[in-house]
């Protein structure tokens, strides 16, 4: 896995990571059943009858899913601290079987003001399912590690 340190960023870079995530219904059901218990989230047949036709996976369970593109994959941002997330949009329903991929763009870099080991990295991160229909996105602020010396 290879490491990306403040350096090596460049503001309006793009990249896909290489891995993706495919969404089990077993999955959908137990998150919600603990963070967000929704008959559209936990129970298949009664969530036919909702605005969305059927079982969906719940905003914090997909929002977990960015989480986890983080930390996965050939590459990965050397953060030290998420600091905050801005502009989280739910662009269409996440289903079961629902294969996702995560895609990356540098939005904006700062050094710190206070530690000069470190800096400030901004980052549109988008989710899309297996049509290439983007499902989520959000804008990630996020304390990144410069190299270390």
């Amino acid at each position: 896995m290879s490491i990306v340190y403040f350096e090596d960023v460049e503001v309006g870079q793009k990249w896909v990571k290489s891995i993706t995530y495919q969404v089990k219904k077993e999955e959908i059901i137990e998150f919600a059943r603990r963070w967000d218990p929704r008959y559209f989230h936990v129970d298949p047949k009664a969530a036919v009858s909702s605005v969305f036709g059927g079982l969906v996976a719940c905003s914090a369970h997909i929002f977990s899913i960015l989480s986890w593109f983080g930390t996965h994959g050939e590459r990965r941002t050397a953060s030290m601290a998420a600091l905050g997330f801005d502009d989280l949009h739910m662009r269409h329903p996440v289903r079961p079987d629902d294969t996702l991929s995560c895609s990356l763009t540098y939005l904006e870099k700062r050094e710190s003001r206070s530690k000069p080991d470190r800096g400030i990295l901004r980052t549109a991160a988008s989710l899309s399912n297996q049509k290439n229909i983007e499902v989520f996105s959000a804008v990630i602020i996020a304390m990144i590690a410069k190299r270390p010396q």
